[in-house]
């Protein structure tokens, strides 16, 4: 095993409407034909749509149980550490958001009714979405479980013209799942992504070509992306306010200012953004946090949740058909000192014992005695293609020899066992060394990727706006939690 990579300690911290902005046309950037024309790409008008779903995890609990429709709703964990994943429209007019407390929601609105999330079944739902997507454009990069840009420049011969394009889109989307979404539609991807929250629920905004300085000058320098608290302050502390004003200090003073990000906020409020739709991002990393309820003490403890969580991300290479060299261990005490460690593995495996095991001697390396935990994670990385042989090293010693000759018959059960929980859910079937901590539920944590209904979720923490890092920035956020407007 390579050495141990040591992270340095620091602490944490923390219906439908239609709304078209201007008429006139303009002549836009070069944009890609798309295969289906089977000819080089030419210069078109850029047509990008930016869809999210409405109140995503509320909406599909609502469609579920029509008892609470028209209540307001928060989907999360109900416990002294929970945190809302979403909240409905109905919750959100008395203040109540993602990523908030959920003590603090509730004293907001005492009468919301709390919903444990079922993430299972909203990744279900996210698949079905995505499917209507890719019926509309082969160019679809997801951005989170529930909203995707897609490019359907070149195509208005074909489907329509954009707004054609999104309200069938909107249409195929409710036939499909019975749950609505916005659409954002623009010729670049920060404008559709701001125009798709202008007009929520249900809403269509379009921006089009020509008229994008006229949209974007009256918003709050906030709008754009890269501008945080701490930059938006510092601006109006200067008089800006507005992208309008940000734009007439011009790309000089401004990159005088902020260096580099000042130069790129400067292009952002000229409405320039060169970057195309990506499909199909490889995850770069796969990784699974519990944050418990109670606080966790001494290391066979702290053991018998790393097994949990190696077994859910060996269940999620399985799934994905990868196997992994790196592992990675991430723990936070009570006093908010996260420390993190990594290694290399000799081979890449995809056997939740091997992870268990690496993550265990991770561990060794922590000074644990006399600290509580409030939170573990296990996660992997640097993939190699399943399917990749092995190679016998001439010297390799004995021991490392049977465990390659092993390896086929570990994987093989690995796939066995990572079906059965497919089918019948996480605990029903676990390593039995996991003691009386092998049934997740009764280990009081908060999950943040595949919570079961009645555990405590702290789904705020993977929320989409925050770490992409559970799935490397993967499109749909396959066991990410978090749902935005």
């Amino acid at each position: 095993m390579a050495c141990v990579k040591r992270g340095r300690r620091e602490r944490s911290r923390e219906s439908q409407n239609v709304e078209s902005v201007g008429r006139t046309g303009k002549t836009g950037a070069v944009g890609a034909m798309h295969a289906i024309f089977g000819r080089p790409a030419m210069a078109v008008q850029r047509a990008i749509l930016h869809v999210d779903m409405d109140a995503f995890f509320a909406s599909v609990e609502v469609r579920d149980d029509p008892r609470l429709r028209g209540k307001p709703v928060l989907v999360g964990g109900g416990g002294r550490r929970g945190v809302v994943a979403t909240a409905s429209y109905e919750a959100r007019r008395f203040g109540c958001r993602s990523a908030q407390p959920m003590a603090q929601a509730l004293k907001l609105c005492p009468e919301a009714v709390v919903v444990a999330p079922r993430h299972g079944v909203y990744v279900e739902v996210s698949q079905q979405v995505f499917d209507v997507f890719a019926r509309f454009s082969p160019l679809v990069e997801g951005l989170s479980i529930d909203e995707a840009f897609l490019d359907i420049s070149g195509t208005e011969r074909l489907l329509g013209t954009p707004r054609q394009v999104a309200e069938a889109l909107k249409a195929e989307v409710k036939a499909t799942t019975a749950l609505t979404c916005s659409v954002g539609i623009a010729s670049v991807k920060f404008l559709a992504k701001i125009a798709s929250g202008m007009n929520k629920p249900d809403g269509i905004t379009e921006i089009p070509p020509g008229t994008e300085l006229a949209f974007l000058t009256p918003l709050p320098v906030g709008a754009l992306w890269g501008v945080g608290p701490r930059t938006e302050q510092r601006l109006e502390q200067r008089g800006i306010r507005t992208v309008g004003d940000l734009r007439r200090l011009g790309e000089k003073t401004l990159t005088d200012w902020l260096g580099a990000h000042g130069q790129h906020l400067y292009r952002l409020s000229a409405g320039l953004d060169e970057r195309a739709v990506i499909p199909d991002r490889e995850a770069k990393s796969i990784s699974n946090e519990d944050t418990y309820a109670v606080d966790v003490v001494g290391v066979e403890a702290l053991r018998q949740r790393l097994l949990s969580q190696a077994t859910r991300v060996a269940d999620r290479l399985v799934a994905e058909g990868r196997k992994a060299r790196c592992v990675h261990l991430k723990i936070r005490d009570i006093h908010f000192v996260t420390e993190s460690r990594q290694c290399t593995l000799p081979r890449p495996v995809n056997d939740h014992r091997a992870i268990y095991e690496a993550a265990c001697r991770l561990l060794d390396s922590v000074e644990t005695e006399g600290r509580s935990f409030r939170l573990t994670g296990v996660g992997v990385a640097d993939f190699d293609a399943g399917s990749a042989p092995v190679q016998l090293g001439l010297f390799d010693a004995p021991r490392e020899m049977r465990e390659i000759r092993e390896a086929p018959r570990k994987e093989s059960l690995q796939e066995v066992m990572s079906a059965v929980r497919k089918r019948f859910g996480h605990q029903a079937l676990f390593p039995g060394d996991a003691g009386s901590e092998r049934r997740l539920g009764s280990s009081g944590a908060i999950t943040h990727t595949r919570p079961v209904a009645g555990e405590e979720t702290e789904a705020g923490t993977d929320a989409r706006r925050g770490e992409a890092k559970a799935d490397g920035g993967k499109g749909r956020g396959r066991g990410r939690l978090g749902s935005g407007p």
